[in-house]
């Protein structure tokens, strides 16, 4: 007799799995990072990576998000044939519920980022959903379902594009990945798929960051296809690079590169690459009608003894009483302790600001001599002050930074990755400095914050601005006073060590 798939064992799998890789990174991912950790002779990204790592072990035994954007679902069902559901739901609202479940357990929720109506309205519908879900009916009598979650840094870096087919895909990869940027958040994993069809190529791409990170034991065995040859050829080319954790110049950039492949048309060679970013969430789970799933959490010890501390020398900064003087005098690089009241304001809210200060109105916030933090963070539970409270991607900040520098008095940002050209030359100009916190220490940085209230734009859910009372929350200097940014100095000068030297070359 057929198995039968019930709604309540489904949907409650899927939301299991959801809270699970909220906090949980693969083990993989985990081995792969602390050994890159080991081998970052780069002092700026050696010091991201702990970060991250002592994040990670932090979220593991707190059990509370690995990053404050805590994605967008995206569902891989492989459904058997000879399966038989009982439930009167589609898959989507199935799905959709197990969602709503997963992101909203009080315990731990999660942070609600999907907005439904992206053209206009863009409205966050609240619960994170809906998800996207692909579908395979295959032969047999089980479902196999994979969960991820998708961070919007990560995945606005995807790119597609339709090469001939006599272009190398090598040659793409080179001159793609450095206009990424860092808003992925490195170090991750690069996922390519090549063939097919448009459609084809992208999902290819995204269901390959959902394989096993094993680029370490790739190169100590030695490729058996070509196709691994291939793997190994971009790993070290793209680590060679330079770019390294953050952007800040270094050893690592990706942990592995994924390739997956299906017939094409012979005038096309449609080719899709898609990043997996420092807060990398996936888990895999089979049902055959015995019940939900659980999902074993990982040993304690497979963690590498990192422990984050801020650096010897950091600069402790006093916010409260922050001058122009004082930010002029910061250098690139130099990593600070920043101490008092600070505002939040994303997209949204800097959309709205911008809409005031053109109509000539008052703003609901005095920004003068202040410094703003591009973050939307998780609601908090268990008496935090605020949940996770990462960076976000500050390039989507670009358009409005001279505006906010010229008319508000605001004398300093905080956010993640690097600033475009037309940000840079609003910072010299006004004489003001980008700084970073590191994306993928989310539940870390939050540990710095003291008090959080709603001061403006509350409608705007995570993306109100909110005012946070912060001690010693670690940041570096990108861009100073003089438009000089870490995020271009770095790179090139850990891309010349590379090749002069050949550091970092096969070894995983």
């Amino acid at each position: 007799m057929s198995p039968v798939i019930r709604e309540a064992d489904f949907v409650q799998s899927v939301a299991d799995a959801l809270q699970f890789i909220s906090y949980y990174h693969p083990a993989d991912y985990i081995a792969h990072l602390g050994r890159a950790w080991a081998r970052e002779q780069s002092p700026a990204a050696k010091d991201a990576i702990a970060q991250i790592l002592t994040n990670s072990r932090m979220c593991a035994e707190g059990h509370r998000p690995l990053c404050q954007d805590t994605g967008i679902v995206n569902v891989f069902v492989k459904a058997g044939m000879g399966v038989r559901w009982d439930t009167a739901r589609s898959l989507q609202d199935m799905v959709d519920e197990g969602v709503r479940r997963g992101y909203g357990l009080v315990e731990n929720r999660l942070r609600a980022s999907i907005v439904a109506d992206p053209l206009f309205a863009r409205k966050n519908t609240g619960d994170n959903t809906p998800a996207v879900v692909h579908v395979e009916l295959v032969a047999g009598d089980t479902v196999e379902v994979t969960v991820a979650a998708k961070g919007g840094g990560s995945e606005n870096k995807s790119t597609l594009a339709m090469l001939n087919p006599s272009d190398s895909l090598v040659d793409w990869v080179l001159e793609t990945v450095p206009e990424m940027g860092a808003g992925w958040c490195p170090p991750g994993m690069l996922g390519i798929g090549v063939g097919g069809t448009a459609d084809k190529a992208v999902v290819l791409a995204k269901e390959s960051l959902m394989d096993p990170i094993d680029m370490h034991e790739l190169l100590a065995r030695g490729p058996s296809s070509k196709l691994e040859e291939l793997r190994i050829e971009l790993y070290e080319k793209v680590n060679a690079l330079g770019i390294g954790a953050q952007g800040l110049g270094g050893l690592t950039t990706v942990l592995d590169v994924k390739i997956r492949t299906f017939p094409t048309h012979a005038a096309s060679k449609p080719v899709a690459m898609i990043p997996n970013c420092a807060a990398t969430r996936h888990a895999h789970f089979v049902l055959d009608g015995s019940g939900p799933v659980a999902l074993d959490p990982p040993p304690l010890d497979l963690w590498p003894d990192v422990h984050w501390r801020p650096a010897a020398g950091s600069r402790r900064v006093n916010l409260d009483g922050l001058t122009q003087e004082e930010v002029r005098s910061w250098k690139p690089g130099q990593t600070l302790l920043l101490s008092g009241k600070m505002l939040t304001g994303r997209d949204a809210a800097h959309k709205r600001l911008a809409d005031l200060l053109q109509a000539g109105k008052e703003l609901p916030v005095n920004l003068r001599g202040r410094v703003i933090y591009y973050a939307g963070p998780v609601d908090p539970v268990r008496g935090e002050a605020v949940g996770p409270a990462g960076p976000t991607t500050a390039t989507r900040m670009d358009k409005f930074t001279d505006l906010m520098l010229s008319r508000t008095g605001l004398i300093a940002m905080v956010g993640k990755a690097e600033r475009g050209p037309v940000a840079i030359e609003a910072i010299r100009r006004h004489g003001s400095a980008y700084l970073i916190a590191v994306g993928g220490a989310a539940y870390l940085v939050s540990k710095a914050i003291r008090k959080a209230q709603v001061v403006a734009f509350p409608e705007l859910g995570m993306e109100a601005i909110y005012e946070f009372e912060v001690a010693d929350m670690p940041v570096t200097v990108a861009v100073d006073a003089r438009g000089e940014s870490v995020h271009e100095t770095g790179p090139r000068e850990w891309e010349q060590k590379i090749r002069a030297q050949g550091i970092g070359m096969r070894k995983a």
